[in-house]
C-alpha cells in the first residue's frame, strides 16, 4: 500500500506549470535576480553536488564531516580570491590579529547581519557598561540587508550622502561622521544601485587610524571584480584597513541559492559572529550563521563549482560578462536622452534620464523599462531619493549582466534602442499627481491618505492596494496575482507616499501574495 495520496509525476507537473508564469531565469532575458552562466552542465553539476547531500544537516559539522570539509575549501577559494591568505598577508604576519577566517552563509542578507552582529558584540566587549547605542556609518547607497541588520540588532544606520554624478561618498563626509559609538563603517564593492566602487583604501586609512572597523560588502559583484579584467582600485583585504569581507557564490560565483561568505580578518574578532549555548538540557548548540539546522546543497553546490572552474574558468565566464557589459554601456551611451549613472565598476550599471537634451528627445528610464519588458526583456526599476543633504538620486534602470548576456547581447541591444525610441519624449510618471488623484477617490480624501501613514491595519492596507490597483479582489497582487502590465507607475508611488506608509503597502501586498486560499 502507496502512503503517496497524488502520483510522484502529477505533482511535478502541477510544478513545471507553476514555473511557466516565472520570468525565465536562463537564457539571458532577466537582467536581475537570476546569474546565468551560460553554461548548461554547471547547473548540472549544482543539482547533483546538492542532490548527494539532500539529506545531510550542516548543523553538526563534526557529525557531518562533509560538511567541515566543503566549508573549509570553498571558505579557502575565497580567502584566496580576495587576498586574504597567509601568502598575501605575509605567513610570518599572520597571527590572531592578521589571518583571516571565515564562514558560509545562506546568503548576502545573512553575511551583513552577521557582520554587523560581531562588530556590535566587539564594540560592546571594548566599551563594557556603557549605555549609549553603537552606530552604523555607511553611504545611501548600502544595501538595504545593513537597514535589516540596524534593525534587528538595536544600532543606529548614520546614512552619508553620495555624490550624485557619482554615487560615491566623499571620505571626508564619512570622517566627519565617526566617533567612539561607531562600531562598524560599510562600503561597497560594488554598490548594488550605481554599480559604484567606494573609495575604500581612502576610508580605510581613516577607520584603521582610529581604530574603527570596516566591512566590505562584495555580496553581488565580489566574485565579479576579482576576476575583471581591469585594473581596478584595491578594494579587499590587500588593504589593510579592511576587517571583514562578504561575497555571494550565488550571484558571480554561479551556484544555486543561497550561499554566501563571509571572511573576517582575525580568529578572535571572528569568534564574536558565533552564537554559543549550554544553557538547557538538550545539546550544546554552537551556530556561527543565524540558522541551525540547514541544507548543506548549496555549500555542496558551490564546492563543487569552484573546483570545476579554478582560477581560469572564473576568469572566462567574467570576460564574457565584461564584455557583455562593454557593449551594452556603449549602445546606451550613444542613445539620445539616456545616460549612464557615474563610472560604474564590474557588470552592473544604472541608466537616467539625460537631462541635457530638450525635453522632447529625454527617455524616462522606467518607461523604458516597460517597454522592454513588452518585448520580453526584464530589467530593474529603481526609484528616486532625497538624501538628508537635500540633493536627489534619479530614478533609474539597472542592469545585472551576467555571462550568457554574452550570447544575446546583440538581440537585446536592439531591443533597448527599439524601447527608448518607443516611450521618447512620454514625460515621467509624476507620482505627486498620482497619488493626489487616487487619494481623492477615498473616502475622506488626502486627509485619510494622510492619517493612514500613521498607522495602518490590514484591511486598510489592502484597501489602499486595491484603490491603487495592486491588488486583486481575492486578495492576490493584481489581477489573478501578477503585477501591473507597466512598473513605471508603481515606482512613481513608491516616491511619492511617505515612507513608511509604502512600506506598510508592500509588508501587506507580499503577505498576502503568499496567504492560502483555499
Amino acid at each position: 500500500m502507496s502512503a503517496f495520496e497524488r502520483d510522484p509525476d502529477d505533482v511535478l507537473a502541477e510544478l513545471e506549470a507553476l514555473l511557466l508564469a516565472d520570468a525565465p531565469t536562463h537564457g539571458g532575458r532577466v537582467l536581475s535576480y537570476v546569474y546565468d552562466s551560460g553554461l548548461p552542465e554547471l547547473d548540472e553539476l549544482a543539482a547533483r553536488a546538492a542532490r548527494l547531500v539532500q539529506a545531510v544537516n550542516g548543523l553538526d559539522p563534526t557529525t557531518f564531516t562533509s560538511v567541515a570539509a566543503m566549508e573549509s575549501a570553498v571558505v579557502g577559494f575565497a580567502r584566496r580570491v580576495f587576498h586574504g591568505d597567509a601568502a598575501e598577508v605575509g605567513a610570518s604576519e599572520a597571527g590572531a590579529d592578521d589571518v583571516v577566517v571565515g564562514s558560509v552563509t545562506s546568503g548576502g542578507t545573512e553575511s551583513c547581519l552577521l557582520a554587523v552582529k560581531t562588530a556590535r558584540d566587539v564594540w560592546r566587549v571594548a566599551r563594557a557598561g556603557t549605555t549609549r547605542t553603537p552606530r552604523i556609518v555607511a553611504p545611501t547607497t548600502v544595501h538595504a540587508a545593513f537597514h535589516k541588520a540596524a534593525h534587528y540588532f538595536g544600532l543606529e544606520l548614520d546614512l552619508v550622502p553620495v555624490e550624485p554624478a557619482t554615487g560615491a561618498p566623499p571620505p571626508a563626509a564619512i570622517e566627519d561622521r565617526l566617533g567612539d559609538d561607531v562600531a562598524l563603517v560599510v562600503l561597497s564593492a560594488p554598490s548594488y544601485p550605481f554599480a559604484t566602487l567606494d573609495p575604500i583604501a581612502d576610508v580605510a586609512a581613516i577607520t584603521a587610524s582610529r581604530g574603527i572597523a570596516l566591512h566590505v560588502d562584495a555580496c553581488i559583484g565580489g566574485f565579479a571584480l576579482a576576476f575583471w579584467p581591469d585594473d581596478l582600485p584595491h578594494w579587499d583585504f590587500r588593504v589593510p584597513g579592511v576587517t571583514s569581507l562578504s561575497a555571494d557564490l550565488h550571484k558571480y560565483g554561479y551556484a544555486p541559492k543561497g550561499v554566501s561568505v563571509l571572511l573576517t580578518r582575525g580568529r578572535d574578532r571572528q569568534r564574536h559572529q558565533y552564537f554559543a549555548t549550554t544553557d538547557w538540557p538538550g545539546y550544546p548548540v554552537v551556530n556561527p550563521t543565524m540558522a541551525g539546522s540547514k541544507p548543506a546543497g548549496p555549500l555542496a553546490a558551490a564546492w563543487a563549482i569552484t573546483r570545476v572552474l579554478g582560477h581560469d574558468g572564473f576568469a572566462e565566464l567574467t570576460s564574457q560578462a565584461a564584455s557583455a557589459t562593454r557593449e551594452l554601456r556603449e549602445v546606451i551611451d550613444a542613445t539620445e536622452g539616456l545616460r549612464i549613472v557615474g563610472a560604474p565598476t564590474g557588470p552592473l550599471f544604472a541608466v537616467a534620464v539625460d537631462d541635457r537634451v530638450p525635453v522632447d528627445r529625454r527617455v524616462d528610464p522606467h518607461h523604458w523599462a516597460d517597454a522592454a519588458r513588452e518585448a520580453g526583456w526584464h530589467v530593474q526599476l529603481q526609484p528616486g531619493r532625497i538624501q538628508s543633504d537635500g540633493t536627489r538620486l534619479p530614478h533609474t534602470t539597472h542592469f545585472t549582466v551576467t555571462p550568457v548576456t554574452d550570447a544575446v547581447v546583440g538581440e537585446l541591444a536592439g531591443a533597448l534602442v527599439d524601447a527608448a525610441e518607443r516611450v521618447r519624449g512620454v514625460p515621467a510618471v509624476d507620482g505627486r499627481e498620482l497619488v493626489a488623484g487616487l487619494a481623492a477617490q477615498l473616502p475622506g480624501g488626502s486627509e485619510a491618505l494622510s492619517a493612514a501613514s500613521a498607522g495602518i491595519d490590514s484591511d486598510g492596507a489592502a484597501a489602499l492596494l486595491r484603490a491603487f490597483g495592486l491588488l486583486g479582489g481575492d486578495g492576490a497582487g493584481g489581477a489573478g496575482g501578477a503585477l501591473p502590465d507597466r512598473m513605471a507607475p508603481v515606482l512613481a508611488l513608491v516616491e511619492a507616499l511617505p515612507g513608511p506608509l509604502t512600506e506598510r503597502l508592500l509588508i501587506e501586498l507580499l503577505a498576502r501574495v503568499v496567504e492560502p486560499r483555499d
